[in-house]
């Protein structure tokens, strides 16, 4: 009996060394994705660039990223049990969620940045913070609206013939491509500026955070 407790004590002190020895992975992600499959794919193709720049000699930061389909605070709570069950330790947290009919949007960021994550929101939905890479527009139209203007611009300018749709595995690839992203990181701005009142998330509409998140994976490809 004294010899399993004797046991017991040195285990959860190794343990107890083996957490307090962890460092932050210097420049390791983990991006925890609302959608289950835009969000993922979106930045699936951001981390193969990264590894792709960065390769060589380089060490190539860590990106996971998981598309959970659960609504928003549901997301955060996903977002801290992988974080606690990661055998890395994340130096870089986010969470991207979409306002859409969540009634718990604003809790939800809340949540997150109680818990030190950063947030990439969108409200009202993703497709918005796609938009300012070709234009700029203050207007608050429903999320569907914002599909159907993207799918006129994917359409008139030749980018594909069926126009926007979900899910596509080459939409970043296509943002690269056709877009600007100094555009939209500067329209996404402007937008933000709007809001300097310190209304909730929920209530800026419409506005997005994602183009902070993207600008700074984007950055991780010009360091020397």
């Amino acid at each position: 009996m004294g010899t399993d407790d004797l046991f017991k004590k040195r285990r959860a002190k190794r343990k107890a060394r083996k957490v307090e020895t962890i460092e932050p992975r210097a420049d390791s992600y983990l991006i925890a994705c609302e959608g289950e499959k835009t969000e993922p794919l979106y930045f699936d193709a951001i981390a193969k660039e990264v590894k792709r720049k960065l390769g060589g000699n380089l060490d190539v930061p860590i990106i996971n990223t998981f598309g959970e389909g659960r609504e928003t605070v549901n997301l955060v709570e996903k977002a801290i049990e992988l974080v606690n069950r990661a055998n890395t330790n994340y130096q870089h947290v986010w969470v991207v969620m979409d306002k859409d009919d969540f009634t718990d949007f604003d809790e939800a960021i809340e949540m997150a940045r109680a818990h030190g994550f950063e947030v990439a929101w969108s409200n009202q939905r993703f497709e918005y913070q796609l938009y300012p890479h070709f234009f700029f527009s203050d207007s608050a139209l429903h999320r569907n609206d914002w599909m159907s203007k993207l799918s006129e611009i994917f359409s008139s300018w030749g980018i594909r013939d069926e126009g926007y749709e979900k899910n596509l595995d080459d939409l970043y690839e296509i943002v690269s491509t056709y877009g600007d992203f100094p555009r939209a990181q500067a329209n996404a701005q402007r937008m933000r500026e709007r809001f300097s009142d310190g209304r909730p998330p929920s209530l800026r509409d419409p506005c997005t955070t994602v183009d902070l998140l993207v600008g700074e994976l984007r950055r991780l490809c010009e360091r020397d």
